[in-house]
């Protein structure tokens, strides 16, 4: 929110005669990777399922398939249904991004009405923008026009007392501890109601 101008089994599946096939899916990797997931050994596996231990680890090895009994005890026991054994697994790309801002040691914007110390600053095409900023205003009057832009908004206050103003809403004063998550396209703005300046935490996203 800056003014905010500056906030800068194997199975094929196909969905048409033009689609390519999608790798076949192996039922017994799925299935190790359910039971993985819900932190579950394979003989609490036995144990939910009442499929022998042995039989389990024979599927989840693919030495054998599963009957469609084995399967109806599979989803009962685990708690799954019979698609979620062929979904394919989503493919996690992790970019292993990371910023560390220290204690007061944002970049400074200051404006008429906060004092934004921006965080995360070394990252580039941010999903978020996370600052934190002093409240200097003190009524609405100190506003030209509502504070508006894209996205959605969360507001920490960290310190102090604000009373926050948006369009459509009442008033309403937020003390240390309190938040609002708000659409930011709805005008806004706050003001502090403590005797010093408010601090508060801001995270913008896109």
């Amino acid at each position: 929110m800056t003014d905010q101008q500056d906030i800068y089994p194997s199975m094929t599946i196909s969905t048409d005669q033009s689609s390519e096939n999608i790798a076949p899916i192996k039922l017994g990797e799925r299935l190790k990777e359910i039971r993985r997931g819900l932190g579950l050994t394979l003989e609490e596996a036995s144990q939910k399922t009442g499929l022998a231990r042995s039989t389990l680890s024979k599927i989840e090895n693919e030495q054998i398939s599963p009957t469609f009994q084995a399967m109806q005890k599979l989803t009962s026991g685990l708690d799954i249904n019979i698609p979620q054994l062929f979904a394919t697994p989503k493919k996690v790309n992790t970019t292993g991004r990371r910023d560390i801002t220290r204690n007061e040691l944002g970049k400074a914007h200051p404006t008429s009405t906060y004092e934004h110390e921006l965080l995360a600053t070394q990252l580039s095409n941010k999903k978020m923008m996370p600052f934190k900023s002093l409240v200097r205003a003190r009524s609405f009057d100190d506003y030209s026009d509502w504070i508006r832009h894209d996205g959605e908004e969360f507001l920490l206050v960290i310190k102090g007392e604000i009373t926050f103003f948006s369009e459509y809403y009442e008033p309403v004063n937020l003390s240390e501890g309190d938040s609002v998550y708000y659409d930011a396209n709805m005008g806004h703005m706050l003001a502090s109601v403590s005797e010093d300046d408010a601090l508060i935490l801001w995270v913008t996203a896109s």
